[in-house]
């Protein structure tokens, strides 16, 4: 039997903290479980404040670990320099502190439902389309929008890891939600100095 995905997440962060862990590593422990747990693990700390220069790699391994979903694989590959990639040990730390809040937070709303759905191959793929987008828009440079799309990444995340099929469903409303207030203030922003003058 699988752990839940808080007490995965938790065991992974309690093993960076101890010693260094690669995503590679954790991909090749884990196989297919291992886009969701690893998806999670790098997009859990846009959720929190996050040191500079730490958002560019786990957002590239996101895009990535998402497109292969989408094309149907499911034994997880990074490139190298990505595989080769570890969280600090000081900040695994911190991060471990507060996500045993948010994902036993998540637990409570998830159970296996409609896993005819959760198991479809092609549910598999449209998740993965829909991880690669919502990554695009975690890593674009569009101010205070980050745990937006971490939201929808870890609700996606959840239901795969759980089987509920309600969860993705729900995911796909939070996701078309999440783009349409991303293109607001992405679109805000564009014409922010034409409003400042209109304004003043």
């Amino acid at each position: 039997m699988h752990l839940r995905f808080s007490q995965d997440i938790e065991s992974l962060l309690k093993r960076i903290s101890e010693q260094p862990l690669t995503l590679g590593a954790i991909l090749s422990e884990t196989s297919e479980r291992g886009f969701s747990l690893v998806i999670g693990l790098l997009v859990l700390p846009f959720l929190f404040p996050v040191p500079p220069g730490l958002t560019g790699i786990p957002g590239a391994g996101c895009v990535l670990l998402g497109m292969q979903m989408a094309l149907g694989r499911r034994s997880p590959w990074l490139p190298k320099k990505v595989a080769r990639f570890q969280f600090p040990q000081a900040f695994a730390k911190q991060l471990l502190q507060n996500v045993k809040r948010v994902t036993k937070i998540l637990e409570k709303i998830t159970r296996p439902r409609l896993t005819r759905v959760a198991s479809n191959p092609y549910i598999w793929q449209f998740n993965g389309l829909c991880i690669t987008w919502l990554a695009i828009l975690l890593i674009a440079p569009i101010p205070f929008t980050n745990p937006f799309p971490t939201i929808g990444i870890l609700l996606l995340v959840v239901a795969m890891l759980e089987s509920d099929g309600l969860l993705m469903c729900i995911a796909y409303g939070v996701t078309l939600l999440i783009t349409i207030v991303c293109a607001m203030i992405a679109y805000l922003l564009w014409h922010a100095p034409g409003l400042f003058e209109t304004l003043f």
